[in-house]
């Protein structure tokens, strides 16, 4: 009897202490979830300043945001590996945790859930959300996209096929046939320099892409991204430049500076593919002239096919073995991620493109074309193009 009296006593002193934590957890939750509707509700008011007051977004990408790819991306930049890729994975293992632990405790799930996507938006919106709205790359630079000629086209293609097989590599008995400067694997550490370093040379020509860039990442897993036909990505929430180290050899000079184009504020993806070739046709090591001259010479060729194409097969016929070997590469390694997964991921980023100001999606990849028309007309008029703010 003495003993069933004491767990009574004992049940009516828990339950005071029990309501007083229901209570504690309570507040906790209603804290969580308003400072996520903050964060969201101030990640949302960036977006409408940006979108409807393109001299706030230029005075950001200009002026703010170059402070946090020194600060946090000069960070980031001192770890070897992908910061971001090991934060998915601690990311998506921690909320499986987190889920299993708190399954019945709904609220506690729903103001956590809340908390973590303000955090995550507001980080996007201020690392890369603002700077789509902000001036493009040609306004700065000078150059004036516009309508060009068949003649303009053929000339163009011409000369990136004269460029292509003054720059390719010797084939040799040896490893993959290739010189060794032009082989990823023998040159990693090496190659991340030199991306930085065609960068800063390209920004010799364009003052706006000069200054400090942290080295870019290869993503330790790459077939993540060769699965979504990705050659690389940007990471705003670590401001890291992240590139497929799976790819063929080529492509990856080109897709590093790319990707480091984005830490510029550039964001429009035919911009960036423009500043990639810039960048890698001012370098001095061949094998990123030759990356830049390839990749250029096969979005020039696309559209010439589209036009001519009669012209583009004969064109196609003059490049050297070597760069016909390393397009044959290419397409095998590519063709080898076609499916659903892909199509998804392809889908979604057209989708996400055509929510950030670049209402062409995907095909704005292929407006490049014309960036590179109007560089090479400037460059056979010998015309300096203007440099000057927007």
């Amino acid at each position: 009897m003495e003993r069933y009296q004491n767990t009574m006593r004992e049940q009516r002193e828990k339950k005071p202490e029990e309501q007083k934590k229901g209570q504690q957890e309570n507040r906790k939750s209603v804290c969580f979830a308003a400072a996520g509707l903050l964060l969201l509700a101030a990640a949302a008011l960036l977006q409408l300043c940006a979108r409807y007051g393109q001299k706030f977004a230029d005075w950001y990408a200009r002026r703010i945001y170059p402070v946090l790819v020194k600060g946090i991306g000069g960070v980031s930049g001192l770890l070897p590996f992908s910061v971001v890729e090991l934060g998915l994975y601690v990311l998506a293992a921690g909320s499986l945790w987190y889920l299993a632990k708190h399954i019945s405790k709904p609220g506690r799930l729903v103001s956590r859930g809340i908390f973590l996507a303000g955090i995550l938006l507001f980080s996007y919106m201020t690392c890369c959300g603002i700077n789509y709205h902000a001036a493009a790359f040609s306004d700065y630079a000078g150059l004036k996209p516009g309508k060009y000629t068949r003649e303009e086209l053929v000339e163009l293609c011409e000369y990136l096929t004269e460029k292509v097989n003054e720059t390719a590599p010797e084939r040799t008995e040896e490893g993959n046939g290739k010189d060794r400067d032009y082989q990823y694997r023998e040159n990693r550490s090496r190659w991340r320099e030199e991306s930085v370093a065609a960068m800063q040379a390209a920004g010799e020509q364009f003052p706006v892409l000069g200054g400090y860039y942290p080295r870019p990442k290869e993503v330790a897993v790459s077939w993540i991204l060769s699965v979504q036909q990705l050659c690389g990505v940007y990471s705003p929430f670590t401001i890291e430049a992240n590139y497929n180290g799976d790819m063929p050899d080529y492509n990856i000079p080109h897709t590093m500076c790319h990707e480091l184009s984005h830490l510029k504020g550039f964001m429009r993806e035919d911009e960036a593919n423009f500043i990639g070739y810039l960048a890698c046709i001012s370098s001095d090591k061949p094998a990123f002239q030759y990356s830049g001259y390839l990749t250029g010479w096969v979005y020039a060729g696309n559209a010439l096919a589209e036009a001519d194409m009669e012209t583009y097969v004969q064109l196609h016929g003059k490049l050297c073995e070597t760069a016909l070997a390393d397009l044959r590469e290419n397409s095998v390694f590519w063709e080898k991620y076609e499916g659903k997964v892909a199509e998804a991921a392809n889908q979604w980023n057209d989708t996400y493109l055509k929510m950030n100001n670049q209402t062409d999606g995907v095909k704005s990849y292929g407006r490049m074309v014309d960036l590179m028309l109007a560089y090479r007309k400037a460059e056979k008029e010998d015309v300096q193009p203007v440099i000057s703010a927007p």
